[in-house]
């Protein structure tokens, strides 16, 4: 133990003689303490910033330089625009085109030193700060551009001292990863101008109906006046207030010595215009609806900002729109306040869609959100799963059908049945509820379900009264289970997008390459058949008054319990329609009010008019309509005596229908300047418009449709 300690002794002086060697006296000690102070103060600086930063760096994620948001340009299957859905976005304008004096505007106003500073700029930071404290209100922001753009990229616009550090934080890690044009630009393209717009170019486009490479310096300022508070300032809202907003920008633009006071008078002499954006003609259900299915398309795919044409026929759907409001105005008297239409092609393609009769009292899309009972119409899919298992339509049935547990279904009128055979199309064109619901016994209600599964038909459940329409299914979904026997049996979900571009023009859908082939789902026999029966209903049966003197029509009529819905269902070989009249409270409507009565009208005077011309496919199963054979022949008669142009030429006819006016007129300009050039005269006798085919017989206000709309 001694000599133990005798050694600690030792080593303890040793240490000692070694370290006095380094004992500092008088300045060097002072300075020595202050250094080691430091050191230790900024270690534990270092920790807390650390630690205060990671929350920020968790935040950035450069995905979120998209907005997530959709912002749609609609145009029609022509390339004429329809409309706009979702925000108002549009990034496709380079900084080099955004002009100078916006550049300039948004700099002397938001910030000067933009240039100069690494994220933050802290002179101006501390002059916002006196500013404010003499003012004793916040009159200015020490936001620089960069920690906006970081805010409106990645943070909330609580006013926290928590988001300040984050925004501060994530201010330097983008001064660090990208330039200041890069950082100029994202600003120009996220900042929310009001409106709904973001980014200046959809700003200008919504305040002053053209791109911002074209806005002028009082228009340049007015945008920038809106990056600080755009609900405030926004000329639509408070106008005064955002000329005064203006008015601060260009005096800011002369302060920063970007402009002198002459060339800003102009500016302040004659504001900025701005335009009314509310469209009175504007397809909002459909534009609604396509909406939907645009962010359905786009899911996944990386682009935001997007260009869709659309399979919409703006004359068709004027049509839809003035015969459900004529529909619904006719029968208030039988307690009818609303309504729905959804017309298409056979393969599904969704030409005009309406959602109710006054798109500023309700927003609601009835087409294709109201689930509805749809009645007797829904006996379609139970006649059709009955032919696919052996029936015939001359299969003989009796006006009779077993109880299911304590229902018995009843006819139309109250009776139970009166057992009278008769063959099977009859009972669907008389609409017997009981041979609908035996039919749904004897095949099997689980096949049934599976039907209209098979449809694309959603929501139907095994019921006892499911054949009679029991559960609602919205018209959109009933549309398209119908067109599939238009179409002789091929799947026909309705759609509304043909094609998709993003903002750099790069094409990322189009049906005819992305969509697979339409799957048969229903044999053409069993089409056939169906149709067959439902031409019948029209000819012999409940739906008479749909019928239509130049074109086969097949369809099927319904009438929900009390009545709270009516409808009709039918096709030409051209066109599906779907027309439901109701009730939004879902309570009854007068006695008597019945699809055959009220609905199939509404239809009848739809495809009156969208039938633009004869050329009409036969419906599968059923021979031509005898007006259409006459035409045919007359057609065939004059072209024999060379009257009229032959198969190839009208093909090119119709290639040129589907080509716009501004594009012929364009194209006809272009070749009339290169004959000139060439020497070669015009040609006689020719034409810009190619024959078109006879119209339809008592077909009411054609020559107000113009050609380029013809589908």
């Amino acid at each position: 133990m001694a000599e133990t300690w005798a050694a600690i002794r030792d080593y303890w002086n040793a240490g000692n003689s070694f370290f006095a060697r380094f004992k500092l006296t008088g300045w060097r000690r002072l300075l020595n303490e202050a250094a080691s102070e430091s050191l230790t103060l900024g270690m534990g600086g270092f920790i807390v910033m650390f630690a205060l930063a990671i929350p920020a760096f968790q935040e950035f994620d450069e995905a979120r330089f998209l907005t997530g948001q959709y912002a749609v340009k609609f145009l029609d299957q022509n390339g004429n625009e329809i409309g706009k859905r979702g925000i108002l976005h549009n990034d496709s304008v380079p900084l080099d085109e955004i002009p100078d004096a916006l550049v300039k505007a948004t700099l002397a106003t938001e910030d000067r030193r933009f240039f100069e500073h690494w994220g933050i700029d802290v002179f101006g930071t501390l002059r916002a700060l006196a500013t404010n404290l003499q003012a004793n209100e916040v009159v200015q922001g020490g936001s620089s551009i960069t920690q906006q753009v970081a805010k409106n990229l990645f943070l909330s616009s609580e006013r926290s001292l928590q988001r300040k550090i984050k925004e501060a934080f994530l201010a330097l890690l983008l001064e660090s990863r990208y330039s200041k044009r890069e950082i100029l630009k994202l600003y120009f393209d996220r900042a929310y101008m009001g409106g709904g717009a973001f980014g200046v170019e959809a700003a200008s486009q919504y305040y002053f109906g053209k791109s911002v490479r074209q806005v002028t310096l009082a228009e340049a300022a007015m945008l920038a006046g809106l990056f600080k508070a755009p609900t405030k300032y926004a000329p639509h809202v408070n106008l005064p207030a955002s000329r005064a907003r203006t008015n601060e920008v260009l005096n800011n633009l002369v302060e920063a010595g970007f402009y002198t006071s002459g060339q800003v008078h102009e500016a302040r002499i004659h504001p900025a215009n701005i335009i009314e954006n509310r469209n009175p003609d504007s397809p909002d259900w459909f534009l609604d609806w396509a909406f939907e299915e645009v962010k359905r398309i786009a899911a996944g795919r990386g682009s935001y900002v997007l260009t869709a044409r659309t399979t919409i026929d703006l004359n068709a759907q004027k049509a839809v729109d003035e015969a459900l409001t004529n529909g619904v105005k006719n029968n208030r008297g039988r307690r009818i306040d609303n309504g729905a239409v959804v017309l298409t092609e056979t393969d599904g393609a969704v030409r005009a869609l309406a959602g109710g009769v006054d798109y500023g009292e309700s927003q609601f899309n009835r087409a294709t959100h109201a689930r509805r009972q749809p009645g007797s119409s829904f006996k379609v899919y139970v006649y059709a799963t009955a032919l696919e298992n052996g029936f015939q339509p001359t299969t003989i049935v009796r006006d009779a059908s077993r109880s299911c547990g304590r229902w018995h279904p009843q006819n139309y009128g109250g009776s139970h049945g009166g057992g009278g055979s008769m063959p099977l199309w009859q009972g669907l064109a008389r609409s017997l509820n009981t041979v609908a619901a035996e039919l749904s016994f004897k095949v099997g209600r689980e096949k049934v379900l599976e039907m209209t599964r098979r449809l694309g038909i959603t929501g139907v459940r095994k019921t006892c009264s499911m054949a009679l329409g029991d559960y609602g299914i919205p018209p959109i979904q009933h549309a398209g289970g119908i067109a599939t026997f238009a179409n002789g049996g091929k799947l026909a979900k309705p759609y509304a997008i043909l094609d998709l571009v993003n903002s750099k023009g790069d094409l990322i859908y189009s049906r005819d390459r992305d969509e697979p082939e339409a799957p048969q789902v229903v044999k053409r026999e069993v089409a056939e058949k169906m149709n067959w029966m439902l031409n019948k209903v029209v000819t012999d049966g409940t739906a008479k008054h749909a019928q239509l003197d130049f074109t086969n029509v097949a369809g099927k009529t319904g009438t929900s319990t009390g009545p709270k819905d009516v409808w009709f269902v039918g096709f030409t070989g051209k066109y599906v329609g779907i027309v439901w009249l109701g009730r939004d409270d879902n309570r009854a409507m007068a006695g008597g009010t019945t699809g055959g009565g009220m609905a199939a009208p509404v239809w009848h005077s739809i495809m009156s008019v969208v039938h633009t011309d004869m050329n009409i496919p036969t419906i599968p199963g059923l021979k031509p309509h005898p007006v259409q054979v006459a035409e045919q022949q007359r057609l065939a008669a004059l072209r024999a005596q060379g009257a009229l142009p032959n198969e190839s030429s009208a093909a090119e006819a119709k290639t040129s229908r589907l080509m716009s006016d501004q594009t012929r007129d364009a194209l006809k300009h272009v070749a009339q300047s290169m004959r000139k050039a060439a020497g070669v005269e015009e040609p006689a006798g020719s034409s810009d418009q190619p024959p078109s085919p006879s119209p339809v017989p008592g077909r009411r206000a054609l020559n107000e449709i113009p050609r380029r709309a013809l589908p």
